[in-house]
């Protein structure tokens, strides 16, 4: 028998709150963080709304503290691990008595820091570079600081697998511990809101309004046209149940199983594109030791892309049927935080499941009609859940879900 983990802690730093209740009761009240671009000036680029985190004040969370080595995103992991390991009833000493490690996910982690680095380089001159900026132009910066901030003297890994690196990363720190390799993990994702981000998906067209249209990042939605990009940080307390038991740490979950493929084909071919989505949910569901019928919700990936949303809408019709499990879709209310997105939804599917609540998807109700039958609504629903699946969708053909179950109810 596999070793079991549990989730004994969950913390969120979001644009739509800080700390997981107030982003939860915020999606569950309709509430959107997606307003006009504040951090940058957006002049020429269409569609300029986004999620930022505008109250991000270090002193307020972590006290009178040298900040100066932390960047945006260093910030943000490391107050989101803060928020988790509380939860989990652990402090700072507890570092010091356990050996607690990190799995982090992100995408682009620095990459604000990476080009004022580099920009400065170019055009003032080397020497004009900041070596204390350097450190943070790495991709493991956030993972760094944060084991330095919160001393975490375990594993520290770093899991750069585009949109899909959340979910990865609770799927490596579910790995790590079930093969003996670590007891405790806080695991999770981290994404900042800058202009190079945002410049990029533009030009390549994904982010709603980038076709001069008025944005509409509407999951599923019959006019959609693209996502809006998001900030923040999420992370769950992935723990072996003896530890937990040991510890007297009272599980809000249980990690059962999750699985991750690919898509060669990137999304060109819509078959590839479906049949890797839904290969992926069945192996989760598999490892899990469910079947597709047991399944209470699926919290998905879709986030207004006009392809992946219906590729991902077929993979669920093929592995549910037609209206199969109820549809959690956060990405219109809370937008696209990439590497830390698959994050965000475990911690809100886990939150669903214990309050017995689902999240409405206002603006994606009704679906596309073009799409599958969907069991999607746009008002929150109480709903009774045991157990759970968590969808993640990259843009390069990545694929990873992962399976939850309230604590008592593994099969």
């Amino acid at each position: 028998m596999p070793r079991s983990v549990v989730v004994t802690g969950m913390g969120v730093v979001s644009p739509l709150g800080f700390r997981l209740e107030a982003l939860f009761d915020r999606l569950c009240a309709g509430e959107s963080a997606l307003a006009p671009i504040a951090g940058f000036d957006p002049k020429g680029l269409s569609g300029a709304i986004g999620g930022e985190i505008a109250d991000l004040n270090p002193a307020v969370y972590l006290g009178k503290k040298n900040y100066r080595p932390l960047n945006r995103a260093g910030l943000l992991s490391v107050i989101g691990a803060q928020f988790a390991l509380e939860r989990a009833g652990l402090d700072e000493e507890s570092g010091d008595e356990r050996e607690i490690g990190l799995v982090l996910g992100t995408m682009f982690c620095s990459v604000n820091t990476i080009a004022s680095f580099d920009r400065t380089a170019l055009v003032e001159g080397v020497k004009y570079a900041k070596p204390l900026t350097f450190a943070n132009t790495v991709i493991n910066a956030a993972a760094g600081q944060t084991a330095i901030w919160r001393r975490l003297r375990g594993l520290n890994s770093t899991v750069a697998a585009g949109a899909t690196s959340g979910v990865q990363a609770l799927a490596q720190a579910l790995g790590f511990i079930r093969g003996g390799r670590a007891d405790i993990l806080a695991a999770g994702g981290v994404e900042e809101f800058c202009f190079e981000s945002f410049l990029g998906f533009h030009r390549f067209g994904l982010l709603a309004g980038a076709d001069g249209d008025t944005p509409r990042p509407a999951p599923f939605g019959p006019g959609r046209n693209g996502f809006a990009l998001s900030e923040g940080s999420a992370f769950l307390v992935l723990e072996g149940e003896e530890s937990a038991r040991s510890r007297g740490a009272a599980p809000l979950a249980e990690v059962l199983g999750s699985g991750s493929g690919y898509d060669a084909s990137r999304g060109a071919d819509r078959r590839q594109a479906v049949a890797a989505s839904a290969r992926v949910m069945r192996r989760a569901l598999e490892t899990a030791g469910l079947a597709p019928d047991d399944l209470d919700c699926v919290c998905v990936a879709a986030s207004g892309l006009p392809d992946q949303d219906a590729f991902e809408a077929e993979a669920l019709a093929e592995v549910f049927g037609p209206a199969g499990a109820p549809v959690m879709a956060i990405k219109g209310l809370l937008g696209e935080a990439l590497g830390a997105s698959g994050a965000f939804q475990a911690a809100a599917l886990i939150q669903a499941m214990r309050t017995s609540r689902l999240p409405g998807a206002p603006g994606s109700d009704p679906p596309d009609p073009a799409l599958p039958e969907l069991d999607l609504s746009a008002q929150t629903r109480e709903l009774p859940m045991r157990f759970g699946l968590v969808n993640a969708l990259g843009f390069d053909g990545g694929c990873c879900a992962m399976v939850f179950g309230l604590p008592g109810e593994a099969p």
